[in-house]
């Protein structure tokens, strides 16, 4: 990985921990308890500790949506891409000419 990439993925983290920060206080401030500074904490730490749990559950089932969808996926694009093949469509004679009568 080049350091750019590097640099670009440290920056992306750091803005993911920004906003999961932000999320949790929010999550405090919308909980309407009156925290002390290590209440604030523990309550911040457990936020983020179960909201990536339910990040990891939502991966988990959009993944799983996804496998059951694939097959159809790839059946419906194998019959669209073996009807645009012309060397594999059914060969059919030209239309008789009106004129030939």
């Amino acid at each position: 990985m080049t350091p750019e990439q590097r640099n670009l993925m440290r920056q992306r983290e750091t803005m993911r921990r920004q906003a999961m920060t932000r999320d949790a206080d929010a999550a405090v401030r919308d909980s309407g308890l009156q925290l002390n500074s290590q209440e604030r904490a523990r309550f911040e730490s457990r936020y983020i500790q179960e909201r990536r749990k339910v990040e990891q559950s939502l991966r988990q089932q959009i993944e799983t949506e996804r496998q059951k969808e694939i097959p159809a996926l790839i059946q419906q694009l194998r019959k669209e891409f073996q009807l645009d093949e012309p060397d594999k469509m059914p060969v059919t004679k030209p239309a008789a000419s009106p004129k030939g009568k």
